[in-house]
């Protein structure tokens, strides 16, 4: 029977369909917070790819328990996912390295099962290499290819998005290369999850590494070889081993996988939150809060001719500048 196992991770969905060992459907894809409909599409392309078949199905992932929960699905959780795939796929690995989009975790295999895990803040993740590619104002896709060309690192702190953006925005506005900087991003990668997260521990033997980040970032890989001294292993089918994990675990129920994605987009929960009330209890109530504020531009004068004396302030600020030109009772001068 083709059983499918499905990773509902913080940023992303990966999906596999699998027959014994080999693997008839796969795919990734960012969710952009859209998990239900993301899920259920996903689900309906399976569907199609495999017309009225009924398939084994388990999930996984940190955003796809609360669904689990609630539509009483098969779920596991993705520490145990990854092990079940990598005891089966590569058997004899000592130390898993994976990167998500909002977590980073090392699975110590041998001598028992020991797992290493940030907590709420995604310092170290996929998510703080995206902030710091915007920071740069390149996209993260480039990255890898200006982290190759690097000559030198800078101390970049990446136990917090905030940190790490108080050491990049210096070292931007005094024209520091961005190879250098980069690289230097990747390092502060390798520390947070080296020292944060190993504690100690030595990692060594052989050595897997997961997840987006690592998949799609060879000098990334080579950054954490560099430092751990040896040269870890990016196996095929390294975005999909929660998902095979999943797969491959004994808890799954059977569907009728178009029916399955039709519950799916029509799921939303809404257990264990409390929802705000509007901001605004009719359209007469946010027409009189239009009205309220727009007297906040009363001030406000339009340059049509000159009215003497005009003041210029300009704040040029870390990452911005801003400029007002004023008039001596101080009335804000703007042009159409």
């Amino acid at each position: 029977m083709k059983r499918i196992g499905l990773d509902i991770g913080s940023t992303t969905l990966k999906c596999v369909v699998t027959e014994g060992s080999e693997i008839l459907f796969s795919e990734y894809a960012r969710h952009f917070s859209r998990v239900s409909e993301m899920t259920a599409e996903m689900l309906g392309r399976i569907s199609q790819r495999f017309p009225g078949e009924r398939m084994a199905l388990t999930l996984s992932g940190s955003a796809g328990i609360g669904m689990a929960y609630d539509l009483k699905i098969p779920f596991v959780q993705e520490v145990y996912a990854t092990k079940i795939a990598a005891e089966r796929l590569l058997p004899g690995t000592d130390t898993i390295i994976e990167l998500g989009g909002e977590d980073a975790k090392i699975l110590f295999l041998t001598d028992g099962l020991e797992v290493r895990m940030n907590g709420s803040c995604a310092g170290g993740t996929g998510a703080f290499i995206d902030q710091m590619a915007y920071l740069m104002n390149v996209p993260v896709e480039e990255l890898d290819e200006l982290a190759a060309a690097h000559e030198k690192t800078y101390a970049v702190a990446s136990r917090c998005g905030v940190f790490a953006k108080s050491d990049i925005q210096p070292l931007i506005n005094q024209g520091a290369k961005l190879p250098d900087i980069a690289a230097s991003i990747f390092y502060a990668v390798v520390n947070q999850t080296v020292c944060g997260l190993a504690q100690g521990r030595e990692i060594g033997g052989q050595v897997l590494y997961l997840g987006g980040p690592l998949t799609f970032f060879s000098e990334l890989r080579r950054c954490f070889d560099r430092t751990l001294g040896l040269r870890g292993i990016c196996p095929e089918h390294s975005l999909y081993y929660v998902a095979l994990g999943a797969a491959y675990s004994a808890a799954y129920e059977i569907y009728d996988i178009a029916e399955l994605s039709r519950q799916i987009r029509e799921y939303s929960s809404m257990s264990g939150y409390t929802a705000c009330r509007p901001l605004f209890a009719s359209a007469a109530e946010y027409e009189e809060f239009k009205e309220r504020h727009s007297h906040d531009s009363d001030n406000i004068r339009l340059i049509d001719k000159p009215a003497g004396a005009m003041y210029l302030g300009i704040d040029a600020g870390s990452t911005t500048v801003k400029a007002v030109l004023c008039d001596k009772a101080g009335n804000i001068l703007d042009y159409m």
